[in-house]
């Protein structure tokens, strides 16, 4: 996906953004056992996809990087997982 695209579908969503090649976002929670639930409902949905995104925990904080490695780009299915995870 050109960068100009995946710029143009980032309007649809909610504090993601385009960071070093990554359609990035930081969730805040109260704890850290709240980020380690909000990783174990990332976890099962990634795997059911095959695409598993880049996760980072900070105390109360979870970074999701997503990125199709395989074709070292942004695909559709970085978006199909970012729609996932703003469910949860």
């Amino acid at each position: 996906m050109e960068k100009k695209e995946v710029v143009e579908r980032l309007k649809e969503y909610s504090k993601w953004e385009l960071k070093e090649g990554y359609l990035t976002k930081t969730f805040s929670f109260t704890d850290f056992m709240d980020s380690i639930h909000f990783i174990n409902e990332i976890a099962p949905i990634a795997e059911k996809q095959q695409h598993h995104p880049d996760l980072t925990i900070e105390y109360n904080k979870v970074t999701v990087r997503l990125r199709t490695h395989d074709q070292d780009s942004i695909t559709e299915k970085d978006f199909e997982l970012a729609d996932k995870i703003e469910r949860l």
